[in-house]
């Protein structure tokens, strides 16, 4: 299955209420580059976070629901999530914590990361 398309289904779990976040985020694609699914983690994570505020403001819990159920409808297509949402969350993240491979160098890159130790190679021209 499509990467893209597993995090979609993930994230319509989640608003429909058949898979808490927690659960969701354990099931990203391990260790990905794409920078559509690390945002799309970053807003199910802030979906969790607002819970509180989803409770108290109607109006908010509703546009907070149309925006995640874009990014699945975009991510089902296969398609890029638009860059103003990909830069808003790299401002604030420089990566999302989606999980590991479940192997020794998934072990290490979390690790290091732990350790605030930067793993990423820069690209030769």
């Amino acid at each position: 299955m499509n990467d893209r398309v597993l995090v979609a289904e993930l994230i319509r779990q989640v608003l429909i209420s058949r898979m808490c976040v927690r659960e969701a985020v354990l099931k990203f694609p391990r260790d990905t580059k794409d920078k559509s699914i690390h945002a799309a983690y970053h807003a199910l994570v802030h979906y969790e976070a607002d819970e509180d505020l989803r409770r108290r403001d109607e109006l908010y819990r509703e546009e907070q629901d149309d925006y995640l159920e874009f990014i699945s409808q975009v991510l089902e297509r296969g398609g890029d999530l638009p860059e103003n949402i990909i830069n808003n969350y790299e401002k604030y993240y420089a990566c999302a914590n989606i999980p590991h491979e479940e192997n020794a160098k998934g072990f290490f890159k979390g690790f290091w990361k732990f350790l605030n130790i930067n793993t990423v190679k820069k690209e030769r021209k």
